[in-house]
């Protein structure tokens, strides 16, 4: 179980209390459950996306609602890591000067453009998922977007000089534990579209493609993983997998 509470401990604001000490081996086995912490997020968003939907709120604020409570209930880090990571890709310079920009604390022109699309994004295609009552849809998203993260973390892929949390989790994850879980994301998402059964499983397929490109590029970029990339990739492919969902929607 303490691998559990440090998977809450770091991807939720729930206050539970993680080991007191955390190594490679114990951070290795809390990503690999970091897609539960995201069935418990994705839950909750549908949860509190059927309500308002319920009590008269119209879909686009219900669904804008919905990503301001899940960035709450995140810390919002993961909308700050994709801000720092795309104002590093859009600096020039050495991978130096581009963590240099990640680590200054500000926030340029490429990082707001990112984060309000993000949002934009997620929050319309929630939205058009709630319409159509394809709750599940909204679940799986939220729970492929944890999904990239064991992907980011896979055997193979180093950190990055001076991340702290990438140190801890970069190549951990093996490739058993990554197909694993991807297959069952794959699998879950033949029930998200009824009419079109093949349109889930080719969405979550393709989301998982692009992110490990994604990942891979953020790697030669900078020089290796931070938590920063992980974050960035798990806020676009829950973009990616709402809004491909929603097209039938």
């Amino acid at each position: 179980m303490n691998e559990l509470r440090l998977a809450v401990s770091w991807l939720t604001v729930v206050p539970v209390r993680g080991p007191d000490t955390v190594d490679r081996a114990t951070a290795g086995q809390a990503i690999a459950l970091a897609p539960l912490v995201g069935g418990v997020l994705g839950a909750a968003a549908a949860g509190l996306l059927w309500v308002l939907i319920w009590a008269g709120v119209a879909a686009p604020l219900a669904g804008l609602l919905v990503v301001a409570a899940l960035a709450l209930l995140t810390r919002g880090m993961h909308l700050d890591g994709l801000a720092d990571t795309m104002d590093g890709l859009g600096s020039y310079g050495p991978p130096e000067r581009a963590r240099q920009i990640m680590k200054s604390g500000g926030v340029g022109p490429f990082g707001v453009a990112a984060v309000v699309f993000s949002i934009g994004i997620q929050a319309f295609s929630f939205a058009a998922l709630a319409q159509a009552e394809r709750w599940f849809a909204v679940i799986l998203a939220v729970v492929v977007g944890r999904i990239v993260v064991v992907l980011a973390c896979r055997q193979g892929i180093d950190a990055a000089p001076d991340a702290g949390f990438g140190a801890l989790v970069a190549g951990t994850q093996s490739k058993l534990i990554v197909v694993v879980w991807a297959a069952a994301a794959i699998t879950a998402g033949l029930s998200v579209v009824p009419h079109h059964r093949w349109l889930g499983p080719l969405v979550v397929f393709l989301t998982l493609t692009v992110s490990a490109l994604l990942v891979g590029h953020c790697v030669r970029r900078f020089g290796g993983l931070s938590g920063d990339i992980l974050g960035a990739t798990l806020e676009i492919s829950v973009a990616l997998t709402a809004a491909a969902l929603a097209f039938r929607a």
